[in-house]
């Protein structure tokens, strides 16, 4: 019995822990790919939406655009954003911010402060987390 009181505060540091990774590591290569100056022009090929929820809960609809332009060194590029803006339609041209390397990383998205705020925000919430779980642990160690 005792052992559940170990688990589960790893089981949820672990959950906390990845999701800021995950969160870290997304901002990480948008913030590349804004700093490293290269832009290009490329076509929205497909807009589509995804639902999530139904049921009981409420229904939350995403927009996700595919777009496709030309590197710097010729390749091209097609790749796929969650979130863009409603105004972009297929067919139309933006402006993509874009990282050099072996993997291009890309985006169509104005400005990235929010990424930076979003990861900052997360981060916090899991040192939280992994605090109370911490201490929880810590407590239940002491009494017993």
């Amino acid at each position: 019995m005792s052992a559940f009181f170990y688990v589960i505060p790893v089981l949820i540091m672990a959950v906390a822990l990845s999701g800021a990774y995950l969160m870290v590591r997304r901002w990480l290569r948008m913030r590349s790919a804004f700093r490293s100056g290269l832009t290009a022009e490329a076509r929205c090929l497909r807009v589509y939406a995804v639902a999530h929820g139904g049921g009981d809960s409420r229904v939350r609809t995403s927009l996700r655009h595919v777009y496709e332009f030309r590197a710097r060194d010729g390749r091209i590029v097609r790749f796929e954003e969650e979130g863009g803006p409603g105004t972009v339609l297929e067919g139309d041209v933006v402006t993509v911010h874009y990282a050099e390397g072996p993997r291009i990383v890309a985006t169509a998205r104005p400005g990235s402060g929010g990424h930076g705020c979003a990861a900052g925000a997360v981060v916090a919430f899991a040192g939280v987390a992994v605090l109370i779980c911490a201490v929880s642990m810590a407590a239940f160690a002491a009494m017993s």
